[in-house]
């Protein structure tokens, strides 16, 4: 199903309440506009969640960098009343704890009154070193919660260089390169050129459309092959 927004505003937060599929391309972007339409004057975004039948990879990462520029500007993005299949994704690509979900609508907007309290695994910070290199925001802010979620140290760029400066001095790491560097081999060359010894972990053309709940935790486990617990 087509993905549909009703929005409504409640004092300072914006309600938006989406039924049918949060997806990559026009679906997201849909979402994307909505927001920004709707948080001219405030930077409290909930949305309810109930009738989203499907969410991809690339609609999650929507979700995740969504979240990561409402609290840039001061605000933040509260889920509620996930539908089961939701619930699901979330669960499996450990993005639970990101998000922390509501029960209902009042719940999420009742919370933007309290200070939620930073949780101490936010500051723990493995020694291993993982770069996620892809033209595209949706699907490095994806990776970068996905992968944090798992316990790794993660850094994204759209950039080739900016990827072998954070690899640089590492005593060892992994750059994921998502479907959208396939078609940049000349500087993927000469990046693994430039780093003997770099493990490269190339995501397949169709990554962003694929089942979040499938790709995600199949992608931790090729980084843990790579990353082994005990080396971290």
């Amino acid at each position: 199903m087509q993905l549909t927004l009703q929005s409504q505003i409640a004092g300072d937060v914006v309600i938006l309440r989406c039924r049918g599929r949060i997806v990559s391309g026009e679906e997201s972007k849909l979402l994307q506009s909505e927001v920004d339409k709707l948080t001219q004057g405030t930077k409290k975004v909930v949305l309810q969640l109930a009738e989203t039948n499907y969410v991809d990879s690339g609609g999650l990462g929507a979700l995740v960098r969504l979240l990561g520029v409402l609290r840039a500007g001061k605000g933040d993005l509260k889920l509620c009343q996930l539908s089961p299949f939701v619930t699901q994704v979330l669960q499996a690509t450990n993005l639970l704890n990101v998000f922390r979900p509501y029960g209902s609508e009042k719940d999420a907007v009742d919370a933007f009154s309290v200070r939620t309290p930073i949780s101490k695994e936010a500051f723990q910070v493995s020694s291993q070193r993982i770069v996620c290199l892809d033209p595209s925001l949706d699907l490095l802010a994806y990776l970068k919660a996905l992968l944090k979620g798992s316990g790794y140290q993660v850094f994204t760029t759209q950039y080739p260089s900016d990827a072998a400066a954070l690899l640089l001095g590492a005593q060892s790491g992994v750059v994921i390169c998502g479907p959208g560097m396939h078609t940049n081999e000349a500087a993927l060359a000469k990046f693994r050129q430039g780093i003997p010894g770099l493990q490269v972990l190339n995501l397949p053309p169709d990554f962003s459309a694929s089942e979040a709940d499938h790709a995600g935790p199949e992608l931790v486990n090729r980084v843990r092959a790579l990353l082994p617990p005990n080396a971290m």
